[in-house]
């Protein structure tokens, strides 16, 4: 990917014919000098993309082919081409997708404008809905963002990151201002504990597991919260062991 529309992955011959479930055997491809695109139905969109991001979640985006992804979803790698130009337009829209839906999230929560602590923890149980409902493109999005957004097709992800880095660190630090959290607290630090933890949680996350997002959110919260409030210690303030 090294311009804004990036060859497709994977090999095709201009003589053959795709075939799908849909079009009439012996259907030949249109000669109009561009492939049809965008002709299924939004569910059947739907479908390949799920299967394509399943697929660059498990197996990484580099690994991943057109081909692979078509197998998957029981249809030839040309046929592909059909709904989806490159398979980095499909990832495109796997990442826009999640981060459409995320910012959605976050951008009523900093309308609410309340206090840092319940900010902090409406940020934590928006992001595991996200990551629930996203689940392969957050994996996708943790595994690839840095390589991604080298390219120009993929800018957006670094104004994505710049972004979620001052949602947070804003919240941070007007904890730490009015009192809510511990006046030591190492702001940067935090952030990338939060970031890491919340995010990371995409790798062992199964909606049908014993705990819901929102309860793992809770959880997390809790943990976090104990960490860097500001209740004082109950060892006092520490001490230069020499």
């Amino acid at each position: 990917m090294v311009s804004s529309t990036p060859s497709p992955s994977g090999s095709r011959t201009s003589a053959r014919t795709p075939r799908t479930a849909d079009p009439a055997p012996g259907t030949a491809r249109p000669r109009t000098g561009t492939r049809p695109r965008k002709t299924a139905g939004p569910e059947r969109r739907a479908e390949l993309l799920a299967t394509a991001a399943e697929t660059f979640a498990e197996q990484g985006y580099n690994a991943t082919t057109v081909r692979t992804i078509a197998d998957r979803a029981g249809l030839l790698a040309g046929s592909l081409y059909y709904h989806f130009d490159s398979k980095e337009a499909m990832a495109d829209e796997i990442l826009s997708a999640f981060l459409d839906d995320l910012w959605a999230g976050y951008g009523r929560i900093e309308e609410a404008a309340l206090p840092p602590r319940e900010t902090f923890e409406n940020l934590v149980a928006e992001s595991f809905t996200q990551l629930e409902r996203h689940r392969p493109a957050v994996v996708l999005y943790q595994k690839e963002a840095r390589h991604l957004a080298a390219h120009a097709r993929f800018g957006y992800l670094t104004d994505a990151q710049q972004r979620f880095r001052a949602l947070w660190t804003g919240t941070l630090e007007r904890g730490v201002a009015d009192g809510s959290f511990r006046p030591d607290l190492d702001v940067p630090v935090a952030y990338r504990f939060v970031r890491d933890t919340v995010w990371v949680a995409a790798v062992w996350f199964r909606p049908q597991g014993r705990l819901t997002a929102p309860q793992i959110a809770r959880h997390y919260s809790a943990m976090v919260l104990d960490g860097i409030g500001s209740h004082p210690s109950p060892a006092g303030p520490e001490q230069d062991p020499r």
